[in-house]
């Protein structure tokens, strides 16, 4: 049985969704004003790596991932940049589609914008009238009366009193309550604005996601995503707002992933530790950011470094690396009859399939991986031996490893690519990090193997001797001598 950790009870459950068979989800998407940074990666692959993981489970996944494109945000923004707030929020969508594509982030099934959907905020806005949840302020903001919903507060594990003591209203506004929040927004100069009963104006962020999810999904929602951040105040008042015009809950399991420190400081502009993903892709590869996201749970909390790059990196490299070797002696090896020792047939057994059961323990990618090092392990084992390798059951283990690296590597999104190509793009960007030249690389090892072949041994030691203190690491191979950089 797969299990989730729901945030609104606060403890792992079945996952059992409303439709047998079939999975509604939705995630909070982007506000479209600025790059994405390492946050919104971490969320955005996440939720990717639930997506495959339930539809390789066997589950027909609807997959909702909305775009706020009007918000004060990408108002201000608009202002800095003297453009209209549309083209700003339509330039940072596709900058999240170039470095989510990159990423090897899926698409979603439905991607709804929310200037698309005011129709359908109004409606929900309306029947909260209707049902005293809300109110019209004399300067024509419609409001969410907070304490019309007695369970507010429990998503978040948040107490109303507290929340009201830390409470304030801001001079432009006129609520009844300081913990109230806005539905509706008047129009102001300058700002984008549609006609509403309520007069001109645009919506307020919390009721874009409620009345979009219904629309699309129905209620109530299976699965609603995001980052921790999110869980006050945004999905505590799409919760309230939701139960509290419909009646019943918004949505069953709620998930969220952890928040994402820069060098243990919160990330912040003003502390110049802001990481975009685009910052990250002029040093690693996508697939190394990817690998390194997902090397801790979901919901522990997640420190970007630098070294920590550094070492998913090598340990990308290393499965890489193996599955080449795995890849090239199936196809160049004899076989006999040999056996290989009952202990390594019972540790592949064993790893070859309990990563599935990882990911069915509230999606613990970093136990599926350790799965995967696991049969790293036991592969070089049996490549190393040669008494071993080269027998008609090393072949099939060989086989079933490469299997199983594959089967992970589809949900995970990770491992698919040509071992060769991804190893020397590896090598290329390292080489670009330290700069390297490629070129004179090549050209000292094309002396080291002329000064071979003139037996000027001397000569080719002092070649290699130059290239490691380049940090350049030489190998030769029945093939011809390979570089790496160290």
């Amino acid at each position: 049985m797969m299990q989730f950790y729901n945030t609104l009870t606060h403890t792992k459950e079945d996952f059992i969704p409303r439709e047998p068979g079939k999975v509604q989800m939705y995630v909070c998407g982007i506000t479209a004003y600025d790059l994405c940074h390492i946050g919104h990666a971490r969320a955005a692959v996440v939720f990717d790596v639930l997506v495959r993981f339930l539809r390789h489970a066997g589950f027909e996944v609807i997959f909702a991932r909305n775009f706020t494109d009007v918000d004060d945000k990408i108002i201000n923004r608009a202002r800095q940049l003297g453009r209209p707030s549309e083209e700003v929020a339509e330039h940072y969508i596709e900058a999240f589609y170039q470095d989510m594509d990159r990423l090897g982030v899926l698409r979603a099934d439905i991607e709804p914008k929310a200037t698309e959907h005011i129709q359908d905020m109004q409606t929900l806005i309306q029947e909260l009238l209707d049902t005293g949840h809300a109110y019209v302020s004399p300067s024509g903001d419609v409001y969410f009366r907070v304490r019309s919903f007695p369970d507010y507060g429990r998503l978040s594990g948040r107490n109303i009193e507290e929340l009201k003591s830390g409470a304030r209203i801001e001079p432009d506004e006129d609520k009844e309550d300081p913990l109230d929040f806005a539905l509706w927004k008047r129009a102001k100069p300058d700002e984008p604005a549609w006609p509403s009963p309520w007069g001109d104006g645009r919506p307020g962020w919390h009721i874009e996601c409620s009345a979009m999810s219904e629309r699309y999904l129905g209620l109530p929602l299976d699965i609603h995503g995001g980052g921790q951040d999110l869980a006050f105040p945004h999905h505590e008042n799409e919760r309230a707002q939701t139960t509290a015009a419909k009646g019943i809950e918004f949505v069953n399991y709620w998930l969220h992933n952890g928040f994402v420190k820069v060098s243990s400081e919160k990330m912040s502009k003003s502390l110049g530790n802001f990481v975009t993903i685009r910052d990250i892709y002029e040093h690693y590869l996508p697939e190394t950011l990817r690998f390194f996201l997902l090397s801790k749970h979901y919901r522990s909390p997640l420190d970007f470094t630098w070294e920590g790059m550094d070492e998913a990196e090598k340990g990308l490299k290393r499965i890489y690396q193996t599955k080449l070797l795995l890849e090239s002696t199936l196809e160049r090896a004899k076989w006999s009859q040999a056996p290989l020792p009952e202990e390594i047939v019972s540790s592949l057994n064993h790893n070859t399939e309990r990563w599935k059961a990882s990911l069915e323990d509230d999606l613990n990618t970093a136990g599926a991986l350790g799965y995967v090092f696991n049969l790293v392990r036991l592969a070089n084992r049996i490549l190393e031996d040669k008494s071993l390798s080269k027998s008609e059951q090393a072949r099939e283990a060989m086989s079933r490893t490469l299997k199983a690296i594959s089967e992970l590597g589809q949900v995970l999104g990770l491992f698919g690519q040509d071992s060769q190509a991804f190893l020397t793009q590896l090598r290329e960007l390292k080489a670009k990090r330290k700069e390297i030249d490629p070129a004179e690389v090549d050209d000292l090892i094309h002396q080291r193997q002329q000064a071979r072949q003139n037996k000027a041994f001397d000569q080719a030691d002092a070649i290699r001797d130059r290239l490691s203190g380049m940090g350049i690491e030489i190998q030769d191979t029945p093939e011809g001598t390979k570089w790496d950089v160290i």
